[in-house]
């Protein structure tokens, strides 16, 4: 009997696992049972049962047309029917906050909740059911759906300084958040290169902050421009009306006003609230700017007099304050501040900060608001009832909560999503670094380092989309999807990251969602993953997976882009000299993926074993220590994946190359990018050894050489028997005054270490 018990309990839980792994819905729900009801079929005579005076009503009317190009007849909620989709809403049912059931029979789908976002919420799940099956005259299987998120900010970051996107734009990233059932929209209003909101009682922060003489183009490193005025505003009727738009969805706009620091488009319009009077241009390049508000009573006034109007625009509970990346040096050099230091017993420009932020906060507690900010606003002391973001990785975080602050983590290493997520060469510019969407995935926003009653402190986590490098709306379409749909399910309350299988089958089915809907997502999912490891002899072993298990790849190593008539791949590819590897793979002979293309340049060093003292940082690891003899040399315009990245430490690499050879020559590869916060190292200093214990006289070589070299520092020295090779870059340590990052940790960035 007991046998029979567990039996029938095994066959459940593969129901309910099939069920949730079969059907595409994302965010997954907490609990999906699969019925042995007969399905259920939606059709024009299908009646939809629900209170009129609930806006829920009609969205999900519209959205059933939207679906199937007709609305449902609607009925008395009193009234029965036996084909018919009925929302019940009822306050008093005892259910979990936002939570929602679904019940699908052959009779008809109900969705109940006890508050409208728990109904809204229900609504977007069977959208996405509806999506999948009725659209292709399927019926909907019997299911059981019982669902409620984890997290309460759930989150997702738009910058439109940089970039401006029209109100029927914004519209449409709200609806992708309603999509994945997040609920706040965080919406980066100034900066340096715009200000985007009209204040009435300042009209020159929009018809001079709001427009610049020309944008950068290209990558920073280039410095080109493109000679072209651009900006653009929105009006206080545009931000009601998009504020009402996102509430419709149960959607929480924050703003964002920058403060006191990313402020030059305000100083151009209104320069004295600067330390130096000005004049200003609104800033063209990208990156940060020295100039920012001089922290005194009248620019406190000032900025009291926007957030008068900035305030009930918005209904939200927090203004976001910026607070990040100001730089210091306007301040060390003005009279007033120091003046202003010494008249409140400030310690340093670190106290002011903290100081002028504080005064900020009062005003806004006083208006019945809250205040974020990123997690700067934690030097000099964090503001009383501040609640921070956490940008600079998750110390910030971790340290907020830990002194009993609300958090809202947003690491760059896994939450921005203007990094690189494919493969570089074949990837829209971006500002660099490598966020795949298994690494969205992976997120965990509560840290590991927190007790069980300071995780409460963790509100949840946020996706950040800064537009330099996204001119319109599409690529910002493309930067934020799919990984928008990865953080929702995070946010919702994903198990584990080990189910990112099972996301990803979901995620390839829901495409065909996000293709009705023509959005210009990104389809690096569906890119050929290569792992670069090293033979038992030292040769380079290259093993290719495509996204697809079942597809066929096929590759070239002549340089030619593969076809299916290439080089079937079916064991891993030894590398034993200069060659460009080019695959891709092929469902039914129909190319799938985008062409992997990958160049190796093979030498002494090439797959040799390499020891690290110090790790690099988990945001920019690459391939660990065999990154440097990978034969893979990073990209210095689209800088990201393929360099090991160290913040704020040096660099100590020692090469075994496996046994004693004759080398006439050392290289190293070293990246520079200010405005990225990468310097090239302080010096470099390479030894080597025939016996790895008796080491030849350091080989120094400069920073200013470094920087002649353009990055690429070469070694030569007579014809020597080496097998071990020591390469020690010294960090630059802390970036200097009137630089992006100013008194944060240098980032030293290093790639191939060439011998010949």
């Amino acid at each position: 009997m007991l046998r029979k018990i567990v039996f029938f309990i095994l066959i459940l839980l593969s129901c309910k696992i099939n069920a949730q792994s079969s059907i595409p819905l994302i965010p997954k729900p907490k609990l999906v049972l699969l019925e042995k009801a007969p399905a259920f079929i939606i059709s024009k005579q299908t009646i939809l049962i629900a209170p009129k005076e609930n806006p829920e009503f009609q969205y999900l009317n519209e959205l059933i047309e939207k679906h199937l190009g007709y609305k449902l007849a609607s009925n008395s909620i009193n009234q029965k029917s036996n084909n018919c989709i009925e929302l019940s809403l009822n306050p008093k049912q005892k259910m979990e906050i936002n939570e929602y059931k679904i019940n699908i029979n052959t009779r008809k789908i109900t969705i109940e909740a006890s508050n409208s976002a728990g109904l809204f919420y229900g609504i977007q799940t069977l959208s996405q059911l509806i999506n999948q099956y009725s659209t292709n005259n399927s019926p909907i299987p019997a299911l059981k759906i019982q669902d409620q998120p984890k997290f309460k900010w759930r989150g997702m970051h738009l910058d439109v300084a940089r970039h401006f996107f029209p109100k029927s734009d914004i519209k449409k990233y709200i609806d992708y958040l309603a999509l994945y059932k997040m609920n706040v929209f965080h919406w980066h209003l100034t900066d340096d290169q715009g200000w985007r909101i009209e204040i009435k009682k300042f009209p020159k922060l929009t018809s001079i902050g709001a427009f610049r003489k020309e944008s950068m183009v290209s990558h920073y490193n280039e410095q080109r421009f493109d000679s072209k005025p651009y900006g653009g505003f929105y009006t206080q009727e545009d931000i009601k009306e998009i504020v009402a738009y996102a509430k419709e969805k149960h959607i929480t706009v924050v703003p964002e006003i920058e403060m006191p620091g990313h402020a030059t488009a305000a100083l151009a319009a209104y320069p004295e609230f600067s330390c130096t009077g000005g004049p200003f241009e609104v800033g063209t390049k990208w990156g940060v700017l020295d100039d920012v508000f001089c922290p005194n009573e009248n620019t406190l006034n000032f900025l009291k007099a926007i957030l008068d109007e900035i305030i009930p625009l918005f209904p939200s509970e927090y203004i976001h304050i910026g607070g990040d990346e100001c730089p210091k040096i306007r301040w060390h050099q003005c009279v007033k501040c120091q003046s202003l230091i010494k008249e409140k017993g400030l310690k340093d420009e670190h106290e002011l900060q903290s100081y002028f932020v504080t005064q900020i906060e009062k005003y806004i507690n006083k208006k019945g608001k809250k205040i974020i900010g990123w997690d700067e606003i934690l030097e000099g002391g964090l503001a009383p009832n501040a609640a921070v973001m956490s940008w600079r990785g998750t110390e910030g975080g971790i340290a907020a909560a830990k002194a009993k602050h609300f958090v809202v983590m947003s690491p760059g290493s896994h939450c921005y999503f203007d990094h690189y997520q494919g493969e570089q060469k074949t990837e829209p510019l971006a500002i660099g670094g490598y966020t795949p969407l298994e690494k969205v995935y992976e997120f965990n926003p509560i840290p590991t380092e927190l007790s069980t009653e300071e995780s409460t402190y963790i509100l949840g986590a946020q996706g950040n989309v800064w537009t330099e490098y996204m001119d319109d709306f599409s690529k910002v379409e493309y930067m934020a999807m799919p990984r928008m749909a990865a953080l929702a399910e995070v946010l919702w309350g994903k198990d584990n990251s080990s189910n990112y299988t099972d996301f990803k089958n979901r995620l390839q089915l829901h495409f065909s969602f996000l293709d009705k809907m023509k959005v210009n997502y990104s389809k690096a999912l569906f890119e050929i993953k290569a792992k670069i490891s090293a033979t038992d002899d030292h040769l380079l072993k290259v093993e290719l997976v495509a996204a697809n298990p079942s597809s066929s790849i096929f590759y070239s190593l002549d340089n030619n882009n593969p076809t299916n008539k290439s080089i079937l791949y079916q064991q891993p590819i030894i590398i034993e000299k200069n060659t460009t590897l080019k695959a891709a793979s092929f469902d039914s002979n129909v190319q799938k993926s985008a062409v992997l293309e990958q160049k190796f340049e093979i030498h002494l060093a090439t797959a040799a074993t390499v020891t690290l003292k110090v790790e690099p940082s988990n945001s920019y690891k690459a391939n660990g220590a065999f990154s440097l003899v990978d034969g893979m040399y990073g990209d210095r315009g689209k800088f990201g994946r393929d360099w090991l990245g160290f913040s704020g430490k040096d660099v100590l690499a020692t090469i075994d190359l496996g046994s004693v050879k004759k080398v006439h020559s050392i290289t190293v590869d070293v990246l520079s990018s200010p405005a990225s916060w990468i310097y090239y190292p302080k010096q470099i200093a390479i030894s080597y050894s025939e016996n790895g214990i008796d080491y030849s006289a350091d080989s120094i070589i400069s920073v200013q050489e470094i920087d002649s070299l353009k990055g690429v520092v070469k070694v030569e020295i007579p014809p020597t028997s080496i097998q071990y090779i020591k390469v020690n870059a010294y960090n630059q340590g802390k970036i200097a005054e009137g630089n992006p990052g100013a008194g944060e940790s240098a980032w030293l960035f290093i790639d191939e270490i060439k011998v010949e």
